[in-house]
């Protein structure tokens, strides 16, 4: 399958990849090009940006959390009648697990999608150096993929001299420059950069971006090396007809916002009716429904929202007490907590499934990926079945569940997380459906029975 490709990545985070990333797709989207972008690693934040800049899903690309096949193969079909697909590298461009390895790195996936790479370079306060940074990156692997660099926080003057350097003494083209300038800046927050919701006048700043973007980055250049990319092997999926369908209701508002678009569609594609609803706005459940699915993202910063809608709280206690399946992630997961503290560290009343108080914690505990080894028979796989997983949270339970062991790679460290209980599974690990199908096949199955039921 041809696919013109280009993928975004730098020497470490904090150099302005995702800024590039979203001038680039924000030109694209001015351009009427038809565009799908991806990001790298288990990260919402940075796909919520993709979203809310092209008004079109973006989905994560992860060979821990997916594993390789589905990688590509997920690649492709997302990427299917697109003019171009853009990919948003994690980290540093040769970090992978643990620190130690280049497995699950944006490396990985760019040898794994065959995907030409172009590196953003903070180049202020450097000179000769940045040839000597960018030769070390290029010759660290056999076949690096490296095919350019952009450079970021530069005036023009510097640009050009330091554009001479590299080209001179490397088989590397540079496609351009951002200056500095604040009205380009993200923000971040504790988990990383803040929500679209959240950064005030985004559309206003990718469109000035954009523009940045069309006068000091080479896009028509840039364009033609995605064009460039081989092609990828694609074997659709067989997908069978659900026989019978259910409704599923979705949290999802400002509180309630961190989704795998894959996990999403995973669903839509055997028979679910997906109805989103808010916990902070809409005062009760969707009706009819059969499942309920609570997402992960920043409920601590709405919590005095969230305890007041009680008739919202009742709602979801009345179902869930009925039997209604329930599946919830991290901030879905403290949502579910008898208590959950704000910043401040104020507590207020949440759903009070979950016997436990859900507290800030001074730091990061248990973060990263991690595989999740069932200790007994839960709600949505058996007794020592596997799942890749991934947790990064503050925020920490009085009772984070005891239903699974999860274990660090390339590390002894593991601890207890998730709920299986009832009707409810529940913890703080984010799950990628396609690591292990059993899952979504599983909580499907249980949603069905409520059909008949009703």
């Amino acid at each position: 399958m041809n696919i013109p490709r280009i993928l975004f990545s730098a020497p470490s985070s904090g150099t302005g990849k995702t800024t590039v990333t979203c001038g680039f797709l924000s030109a694209l989207k001015y351009r009427n090009q038809n565009v799908v972008s991806y990001k790298c690693g288990p990260d919402y934040i940075d796909t919520l940006f993709h979203s809310n800049v092209l008004n079109v899903n973006c989905y994560n690309i992860d060979t821990f959390l997916m594993g390789e096949k589905n990688v590509i193969n997920l690649f492709c079909q997302n990427a299917f009648e697109k003019q171009i697909a853009v990919i948003e590298g994690v980290m540093g461009y040769y970090d992978g697990i643990g620190g130690i390895s280049t497995d699950s790195s944006t490396y990985h996936i760019a040898s794994l999608t065959k995907t030409p790479v172009i590196l953003v370079v903070n180049a202020k306060g450097m000179s000769l150096s940045i040839v000597a940074l960018l030769k070390g990156f290029m010759e660290y692997q056999k076949q690096s993929y490296i095919k350019g660099v952009i450079l970021n926080d530069v005036s023009e003057m510097h640009y050009q001299t330091l554009k001479k350097l590299i080209e001179k003494e490397l088989p590397l083209q540079v496609y351009g420059y951002l200056p500095l300038k604040q009205e380009f800046a993200l923000k971040s927050r504790h988990l990383g950069l803040i929500t679209p919701q959240q950064t005030e006048h985004l559309q206003q700043k990718m469109y000035l971006l954009s523009k940045q973007m069309e006068k000091t980055i080479q896009i028509d250049e840039i364009l033609e090396l995605a064009k460039t990319a081989e092609p990828l092997p694609f074997v659709p999926q067989n997908i069978p007809k659900q026989i019978q369908k259910c409704r599923i209701a979705v949290a999802k508002d400002d509180a309630f916002c961190f989704y795998y678009e894959d996990n999403i569609q995973y669903l839509k594609q055997y028979g679910c009716d997906i109805q989103y609803f808010s916990p902070l706005h809409h005062k009760t459940l969707p009706t009819n429904i059969h499942g309920l699915i609570l997402g992960g993202g920043y409920p601590e910063l709405y919590a005095k929202q969230l305890s007041e809608n009680t008739t919202m709280i009742k709602s979801i206690q009345c179902e869930i007490n009925k039997g209604l399946p329930v599946y919830a992630e991290c901030g879905g997961f403290l949502y579910l907590h008898e208590t959950l503290e704000d910043m401040q560290g104020k507590e207020y009343t949440m759903l009070g499934v979950i016997k436990a108080k859900a507290v800030k914690g001074e730091r990061l505990k248990q973060f990263g990926y991690v595989t999740l080894c069932a200790k007994q028979n839960t709600l949505l796989c058996d007794k020592g079945e596997c799942i890749p997983a991934h947790e990064f949270h503050y925020w920490q339970s009085t009772n984070n569940g005891n239903a699974f062991d999860a274990v660090k790679p390339l590390s002894q460290k593991k601890w207890q997380c998730v709920h299986s209980v009832g009707n409810v599974f529940a913890g703080f690990p984010h799950i990628h459906f396609y690591g292990n199908t059993n899952i979504a096949d599983n909580f499907i199955k249980l949603c069905c029975t409520q059909v008949k039921k009703s």
